[in-house]
């Protein structure tokens, strides 16, 4: 038994165990104490036997929110890669180089990189760039999170691969953490990915299919199919709020029954017009078609892209499902059914050249023309699903690591924590989808801002991926150097065949991009500079001790709750409070509600509480840690709760378990705890236990001693949540790029973000706001 444990055993008194029962029974595991076998299951790994109708379930649901995308690509991609120069021989050639292109392409990047490989490296069942992203600075100080503390790392959830570091994977963790710019660098190039991301939200091609109309209707103007659109459009985004389970009870059918008849109109064509279209699998066809078409051939490769769309969504909506669900949904019947698609469209333009423009809706035979075009036309419109959920995540984890102005987040799934639903990015992406819709009419030119998105995104992901193989899996540098030059040289070729459609519609996702990339960016940048005037105004503790045990002040009934993003010291927002009002609450308690770098944060390691100052001054700190996907929203059994850990604190402090003197330890209430040495003497959670009690309970079955009853009567006399109303300002030395940064786009977002008061759930008859001028 090491000196950590037996401090752990000799700090707990017998009496302490009659009061907390949960305490008497320890194991040791792993060199880590928990609480029983239900407890060591849940800390282990949090696997829960799932059984093969839960995972069969949630894949056929994933049909209707995660491949809606990618399955209603085949009604674009062969009419917008033959769009531009490139003309069709008679020997066929182009058409079974494109079909290569997209066989191995589709093959390659959708399948063996993103399903075998990227899916992976998810993030406690989290998928996206920023779940990548997290995965990095856990390993790493990237300085996301200003916050930051060694303690977090001992959450259940914090989970490392590897107990080592390799020599390559410290020697770029001290690149990394030795070099700010770098980390600033790459924060943006995540960014950049992140607001690509975003993009294929917004470039919805609900048009394509309705311009299937104008086959039979020829008479049809434009601007009734854009009228349809529009009508359609509205009416997805008006579901959202339905939630992704329910939509995914609607769409699924949809999705299925689109993937069962494209797959069976492949092989009728592929029988009827050319059964020698397997030959077009050879990679030979590819090097034919870029040797024979030159430059052109080339360039029309954007329009292979679009047969990717989609796949960046699957793994950004890995939280609304599972990992396993979504790879056998794609594997047994989303990959065959697409491959079979494009195989039996190519086959039918091999003897029909003049009909490239309008081939998908062409290849349709007659008897069956009509059911199959009602389905593509809404599978079209659940294709726009896929994009508007996984812009949902992407956003709410952007918001919690401070990228993102505050949004209300809503849960709408009591079983499947990742699936959520945004109203105002909900609201902002059907005006964009609109604009984009009216603005563009035309289904190649929609079709080209896509393909400049998708390859953009797919790239940042792989840069990723390959420092995630050298600093997360502990890989060679030879393995991560491979992936990227492999994966990225193929990417790389699509963003430079799609930077040639610029003119043609690829502005639209770099606007796009820039715009969000530019408001995530200066919202990161003005929250951490007035995190970084909280650190260098805070109040010192020998300045508050030297007040007295008054502090000063006249102490009223109460308990105050001051919020602050500091998790040490007193926040400059607490002086400027009693400088001008010299009374405050009988009890104080300081806290920090923070976020740190895993999704999810387990109920029971939430609360971190430590005792600041001699007892006398009746002051705390309780650090409230969220992950990037909880919902953080404080309500009274909060109150219940806090109350009740400072209580459990204080009683255990008494009865001599852990010397207070001089620093600030940290105690999570209803956990086992080991005191460290260090410096702060915090207290470190290991595992999780059963809900704690409400503190009515906690009164009639504890001897309360003289303290904890204070803080019950101060609970009984109010609480009161005190909040900094903070201003930033850029001082008058600061450069131009600042003072627009901070004095217009800055203020502009948090006077038109939601308050931590309305994020927090702050009762408005318990609010008051303190303001203050942050000079940054």
């Amino acid at each position: 038994m090491n000196p950590s444990q037996e401090s752990v055993e000799q700090g707990i008194s017998q009496q302490s165990l009659r009061h907390y029962p949960k305490l008497a029974f320890l194991e040791e595991k792993e060199g880590l104490w928990s609480y029983g076998l239900e407890a060591l299951f849940k800390f282990d790994g949090n696997l829960k036997r799932v059984s093969c109708t839960t995972v069969l379930t949630l894949a056929y649901q994933s049909l209707g929110v995660v491949y809606g995308d990618l399955s209603t690509s085949p009604l674009y991609v062969y009419k917008t890669t033959f769009s531009g120069k490139l003309s069709l021989h008679e020997d066929d050639e182009e058409i079974f180089g494109v079909l290569s292109f997209i066989f191995w392409t589709f093959t390659l990047i959708a399948l063996f990189k993103y399903v075998f490989i990227v899916m992976s490296a998810d993030d406690n069942g989290e998928g996206g760039t920023f779940a990548l992203y997290s995965l990095l600075c856990r390993h790493a100080r990237l300085g996301v999170l200003p916050n930051h503390e060694a303690i977090d790392e001992k959450l259940s959830a914090y989970a490392t691969v590897g107990s080592t570091d390799t020599w390559q994977s410290s020697a770029l963790k001290q690149i990394f953490e030795k070099h700010p710019r770098f980390c600033e660098a790459l924060l943006i190039f995540v960014l950049l990915g992140t607001s690509m991301a975003i993009g294929d939200g917004v470039l919805t091609p609900a048009i394509s299919a309705v311009s299937g109309i104008k086959l039979k209707l020829t008479g049809l103007h434009d601007n009734y199919v854009v009228m349809i659109s529009c009508v359609i459009l509205v009416a997805l985004f008006s579901l959202q709020h339905h939630g992704t389970h329910r939509v995914a009870f609607i769409f699924a059918p949809i999705v299925t029954a689109w993937l069962l008849c494209i797959s069976g109109i492949g092989i009728y064509n592929i029988v009827h017009w050319n059964p020698h279209i397997f030959r077009a699998l050879s990679p030979l066809y590819m090097l034919k078609f870029l040797r024979t078409t030159g430059v052109e051939g080339w360039v029309s490769l954007g329009g292979v892209a679009l047969s990717m769309t989609g796949v960046e969504a699957m793994f950004a909506n890995l939280g609304h499902f599972s990992s396993l669900s979504i790879k056998i949904a794609f594997t047994f019947l989303v990959y065959p059914s697409l491959i079979l698609a494009y195989m039996g469209e190519a086959a039918f333009l091999s003897k029909h050249h003049d009909d490239i423009q309008r081939s998908f809706y062409k290849a349709i035979p007659e008897a069956v023309f009509w059911p199959v075009f009602i389905v593509a036309t809404f599978a079209a419109v659940v294709g726009s699903q896929a994009a508007i959920s996984a812009t949902f995540s992407i956003i709410n984890q952007c918001s919690a690591l401070n990228c993102f102005p505050r949004v209300k987040v809503i849960h709408t799934s009591s079983k499947i924590y990742g699936q959520i639903y945004i109203p105002e990015v909900n609201w902002m992406l059907m005006c964009l989808c609109l604009a984009v819709t009216i603005g563009l009419r035309d289904t190649n030119m929609i079709g080209h801002a896509y393909g400049l998105a998708v390859t953009t995104v797919m790239f940042v992901t792989t840069c990723l991926m390959a420092l995630i193989m050298i600093m997360v899996w502990k890989k060679s540098m030879i393995n991560s150097i491979a992936f990227l030059l492999f994966f990225g040289s193929i990417e790389l070729l699509y963003v430079s065949a799609s930077f040639h459609k610029v003119p043609e519609g690829g502005w639209i996702p770099i606007v796009l991009s820039f715009i969000f990339m530019a408001v995530m960016y200066i919202w990161n940048y003005g929250t951490m500079k007035k995190h970084q005037f909280d650190v260098e105004n805070k109040v010192s503790m020998n300045r508050l001790v030297s007040m007295g045990p008054g502090l000063g002040m006249v102490r009223v009934p109460g308990i105050g709750l001051v919020y602050t993003n500091l998790t040490s010291g007193v926040p400059a927002v607490f002086g400027h409070f009693v400088t001008n009002l010299p009374a405050f609450h009988q009890v104080l308690v300081f806290i920090c509600v923070k976020c740190v770098q895993v999704p999810y944060v387990c109920e029971d390691e939430r609360l971190l509480i430590s005792r600041m100052g001699p007892k006398e001054y009746g002051m705390f700190r309780c650090i409230v840690r969220y992950g990037y996907k909880d919902l953080q929203q404080e309500n009274y059994d909060f109150e219940n709760k806090l109350v009740s850990g400072i209580v459990q604190f204080v009683e255990i402090e008494e009865e001599g378990s852990f010397n207070m003197s001089d620093s600030e330890a940290f105690y999570a209430p209803e956990q086992t705890f080991m005191i460290s040495n260090q410096e702060e003497n915090r207290v470190q959670p290991l595992c999780d236990s059963q809900e704690t009690k409400p503190v009515d309970g906690r009164l009639e079955n504890s001897l309360c001693k003289h303290e904890s009853m204070q803080i019950l009567k101060a609970k009984e006399s109010g609480v009161t949540y005190i909040l900094g109303h903070s201003y930033a300002k850029s001082k008058k030395s600061s450069s131009i790029f600042k003072k627009i940064a901070i004095d217009l786009v800055y203020t502009f977002l948090s006077k038109n973000s939601r308050g931590p008061d309305v994020a927090l759930n702050v009762p408005p008859t318990s609010l008051l706001e303190v303001g203050m001028v942050y000079y940054v």
